[in-house]
């Protein structure tokens, strides 16, 4: 929290986004305004709302302070950036960025708020870096919506692959380096994203689908046509990262193209050892990469999976309340801070205190409860409880009376 301190101008809202943080990673089981001003010991949540809502700090900044954080403490010459969208289920049409969209969250089409995240993934950890709210053509088409969601005048319409281009580069302009990004087909789809990489000299891993059109020097073909023409002895076994249940193990074959563009094009084929489902990834590098580099880098993308399992189990990334953009913003940005200080944590317990055989190294998960449980845990007594109860149940009558006075 000391690094960020100085993105508040008041003491106040500096001091309660620290409890808010905490409050982000404690146990509870449901976290917004509420539950964590009564957790760390507020008389009502008006100060948490205040602090989301209309305290004078720069959320962005604390986005690029992350993002140092992020990279100072886990930096990897070898590392990743990551980028996938998640989404929101959400009720009701006020919540920006909300309408009925597909989701992965929830595997159709729902009513729902989605945002794309850029995940910097290394030996020693990961954790996102960068976030833009995904904004349909349904609301930047109406601007008194917009305006009414505390999105600026100028917001436009941006793709979702748009977005990780701004986020990519904002990250690279800021003076950091990487040597590949990954994404699923939605990013490999994109000509500009691809171009955009290449024009910066980032090699590139991307899904793509497999009635995708490769360029080759015989000609166009879809990417299971040339699938089909790998022979048997260019597939190899080898592991895409270590997962759950161990090694990731899969068939992998790279076809090797005459270059019909700048830098080395290279389609690879991932092949399901158990049911033989094909995958197909779009690769780009300046110089010549070996299939095994290819194949670390394609196994990247499962760790923003891990990173977004953790931000909303761990860290309330998906609990928030709220529903304009600055508050969005916030809440999604100290998220972020609370994860990464627990895979910050991880690494350097990892680094510094080997794991003996008989047990399994510290996860995310367990040096939360630790922190929370041993560290932080805040004490209240039973007027404190009974103060909230008649809190909560005295807005609840209010609200009541309100709704019953609408309906007369």
């Amino acid at each position: 929290m000391g690094r960020i301190a100085g993105r508040f101008p008041r003491v106040e809202p500096r001091l309660r986004a620290g409890r808010l943080v905490l409050g982000l990673l404690s146990d509870l089981p449901r976290k917004n305004c509420w539950t964590i001003a009564e957790w760390v010991g507020e008389s009502t949540p008006h100060a948490m709302q205040h602090l989301l809502c209309r305290a004078s700090w720069d959320a962005d900044a604390v986005r690029d302070d992350v993002r140092e954080y992020v990279v100072e403490h886990l930096h990897d010459e070898a590392a990743v950036l990551v980028v996938d969208e998640t989404g929101d289920l959400k009720k009701g049409t006020r919540t920006v960025g909300v309408q009925r969209q597909y989701t992965g969250t929830a595997g159709r089409i729902e009513n729902s708020q989605v945002a794309v995240y850029l995940v910097y993934a290394g030996e020693r950890g990961h954790a996102a870096v960068d976030r833009e709210l995904y904004i349909p053509r349904s609301w930047t088409c109406d601007p008194d919506r917009c305006r009414a969601a505390g999105l600026s005048e100028d917001t436009v319409f941006a793709t979702k692959p748009e977005l990780a281009r701004t986020m990519i580069e904002r990250f690279l302009d800021a003076g950091h380096r990487v040597g590949w990004v990954t994404g699923d087909e939605v990013y490999g789809g994109n000509p500009r994203l691809r171009a955009a990489l290449q024009e910066r000299g980032i090699g590139y891993v991307l899904a793509m689908a497999c009635s995708a059109e490769v360029p080759t020097s015989a000609g166009k073909f879809h990417a299971d046509v040339l699938a089909r023409k790998v022979p048997k002895r260019a597939w190899q076994k080898l592991s895409a990262g270590r997962g759950a249940k161990g090694q990731r193990f899969y068939d992998w074959a790279v076809i090797e193209l005459a270059e019909v563009a700048p830098g080395h094009h290279q389609p690879l084929v991932r092949r399901n050892r158990s049911t033989g489902e094909l995958a197909y990834y779009r690769c780009h590098s300046t110089a010549s990469a070996s299939l095994a580099t290819l194949v670390r880098v394609a196994g990247s993308r499962w760790r923003v999976e891990e990173t977004f399992q953790s931000e909303k189990g761990l860290a309330g990334l998906d609990e928030h309340q709220v529903r304009r953009y600055p508050s969005w913003a916030r809440w999604v940005t100290l998220a972020m801070l609370a994860h990464a200080f627990l895979a910050v944590v991880r690494a350097d317990e990892h680094a510094h205190r080997p794991t003996p055989d008989n047990l399994i190294s510290l996860t995310c998960n367990e040096i939360c409860r630790l922190f929370i449980s041993v560290v932080v845990r805040p004490v209240h007594g039973p007027a404190h409880r009974l103060s909230w109860s008649a809190w909560r149940r005295s807005h609840q009558a209010r609200s009541r009376a309100s709704h019953y006075r609408r309906q007369v």
